[in-house]
């Protein structure tokens, strides 16, 4: 009858530690997904706080073209804002504004009228401007393989405050 005793009582010592330390890994593995979730906010606070400072637009003059010809002769003039990703990017973009304003020049004549008058023609526009000014403020390199690595650049994006065609 003792060794019956003894080794139920065994049996339940553990079976009960054996469930503690299950639920106390459980736990545990609780606590580092709660460490984990306090964690991730901490990150996205900092992104919102780099996220709340004020756009940094640049202003360019105007450009006047001559358009492709498709109808006789059409002419182009835009205004644009270019978007940086911080301020300090400026001094780069004006330093480059000869540049940038030469092959911003060369692509919108070499445009035809058809081409920009849609609303799909204006988004391809903007984010080719866009590429082109990143590329003259940041020129793309050449790796050991021959492979041309393009930099992402400042320009976040390029923004149209005026758009004639006539």
């Amino acid at each position: 009858m003792i060794i019956i005793i003894a080794v139920v009582l065994v049996v339940v010592l553990a079976g009960g530690g054996a469930a503690f330390m299950l639920l106390k890994k459980g736990d545990h593995a609780d606590d580092e997904e709660a460490a984990e979730e306090t964690a991730k906010p901490k990150k996205k606070e900092k992104k919102k706080d780099a996220k709340e400072a004020p756009p940094v637009f640049v202003n360019l003059e105007p450009f006047t073209v001559n358009l492709v010809p498709e109808n006789g002769d059409q002419y182009l003039q835009v205004i644009l804002s270019v978007e940086l990703d911080d301020a300090h990017s400026e001094p780069a973009l004006k330093a480059q504004m000869p540049k940038i304003r030469n092959n911003i020049t060369l692509l919108l004549s070499s445009k035809k009228a058809s081409e920009l008058l849609p609303k799909e023609g204006k988004e391809k526009l903007a984010e080719t401007l866009k590429d082109e000014v990143n590329t003259a403020i940041e020129p793309p390199t050449r790796t050991k393989k021959g492979e041309l690595i393009m930099p992402e650049g400042p320009a976040k994006a390029v923004l149209f405050t005026s758009f004639i065609i006539q």
